[in-house]
């Protein structure tokens, strides 16, 4: 049997189970309350919603609810997202929030419904609440009101060729500094080869560049002013943008995840260090599942100190239909559906997911899943999901971040100008109430 028809035949059972338990408890709750009404979703299109969306007909079968999905890249979707809220707009139902980047200023703009009523109301009896990561759904907190049910939990990781490794001589890193050794050795072994690529797009730097940051021991914030000219701090930016620049790919300030996974998936790079979401897309044909290893980014001066974030989803303020939105998301985020997606590489928010038998089963599977999830539990143990700077303006402050090390990467300032620009911007933006 084929893992895709493997997969299919689970789906397919563990559904029926769930339609099932459902049935049992149809007194006390109806999927089929909203049949006939059309719920928007507005999804980044990341392998997040890709493994949810690939069950969406089963959503409609089981609620007769007709999904409309609006699809976009991130940068994308994000623009969409805010043209419909500043119109307050009931275009979107429910959309991706990512509470680390944007939660605190979209909940100040009041553009999140509070999920919380939600969740003590038409919520189906297997749908376990306390069952999410506790840890997220405080992250999507604000001012007592919940944003969004965490989707997923994911962060930076280290995918890496052993076959280079072996050929060219290099030892598992295990400090960043073994990591650039790494990447000059793999340089000298084999000129085709891009030794090293992680992200050089400016508002997606911080997802990685923060993993450093935090390994090292820098800061953002001290005594209330930005941080990036003290010492960790530049050690950061200097070394994260050397990496890029001396070892990446040509044109790497262009880089976000998806060229990143394919230039991996397709051979042309012995390093990546990209989100662990991005397991189903690089292991995508199955070219990398024998040659790849995967592990936390290595440890700076302030040892492990791993970036641990979640999708959410949420639900409009302006939605003319909360109801029915709320029962897509608490479908998406259930046991159910989580465990499906787990079997996809989305590492579940949910510990009864993550220690299922058939997940476990899967993870057993191959010595890279087993990898993977152990680097997860690094991540769910020692993560930070400070991603940028901890205030409203958290998605400005990325662009900062990341103008800073583009900077460094094409050489066009020093590093101590590079982060006096930046600290600059950025006094100005924490300044901001």
């Amino acid at each position: 049997m084929t893992a895709r028809a493997a997969l299919a035949r689970f789906a397919f059972s563990f559904l029926a189970a769930g339609v099932a338990a459902t049935a049992a408890h149809a007194a006390d709750f109806d999927w089929k309350k909203f049949q006939g009404k059309t719920v928007t979703f507005l999804a980044n299109n990341n392998p997040v919603s890709q493994a949810l969306l690939a069950h969406k007909a089963d959503f409609e079968k089981l609620t007769g609810i007709t999904l409309k999905v609006d699809s976009y890249q991130e940068q994308q979707m994000r623009q969409r997202l805010v043209t419909v809220m500043n119109a307050h707009s009931d275009e979107v139902d429910v959309f991706m929030s990512l509470p680390s980047r944007e939660g605190q200023q979209f909940a100040a703009a009041g553009w999140y419904a509070d999920v919380s009523a939600m969740t003590k109301n038409e919520v189906a009896p297997d749908y376990d609440f306390a069952g999410l990561s506790q840890a997220l759904l405080k992250a999507a907190t604000y001012d007592g009101k919940l944003t969004s049910l965490p989707m997923n939990i994911e962060g930076p990781i280290l995918y890496y060729r052993t076959d280079v490794f072996k050929k060219c001589g290099v030892g598992e890193p295990k400090t960043i500094a073994d990591v650039e050794a790494a990447a000059k050795k793999i340089k000298a072994c084999d000129n085709v080869l891009t030794p090293f690529v992680s992200r050089g797009l400016k508002p997606a730097v911080a997802y990685t560049f923060s993993n450093m940051l935090h390994n090292i021991g820098g800061s953002y914030i001290v005594d209330g002013k930005s941080a990036l000219c003290s010492a960790k701090d530049k050690e950061a930016l200097d070394t994260y943008s050397r990496l890029l620049r001396d070892y990446g790919p040509p044109g790497v300030v262009n880089y976000s995840f998806y060229q990143i996974s394919a230039l991996y998936r397709s051979g042309r790079a012995a390093m990546a260090f990209e989100s662990s979401n991005e397991l189903r897309t690089v292991m995508e044909g199955g070219e990398r599942l024998k040659d790849t290893a995967l592990i936390p980014f290595p440890a700076g001066e302030a040892g492990q100190v791993p970036t641990a974030i979640g999708w959410g989803m949420a639900v409009s303020a302006y939605s003319k239909q909360p109801d029915a939105a709320w029962y897509f998301v608490q479908w998406a985020t259930s046991p159910a559906v989580q465990k499906l997606m787990a079997v996809q590489g989305i590492a579940p928010p949910r510990s009864s997911v993550a220690s299922d038998p058939d997940y476990r089963k899967w993870i057993e599977e191959e010595p890279v899943r087993k990898q993977w999830q152990a680097a997860l539990d690094v991540l769910a143990a020692k993560g930070s999901s400070e991603v940028g700077y901890p205030i409203v303006a958290n998605p400005e402050s990325r662009e900062f971040i990341g103008q800073a090390v583009q900077d460094l990467i094409l050489k066009q300032k020093s590093v101590d100008q590079a982060c006096a620009d930046a600290d600059r911007a950025l006094d100005a933006l924490i300044s901001q109430k």
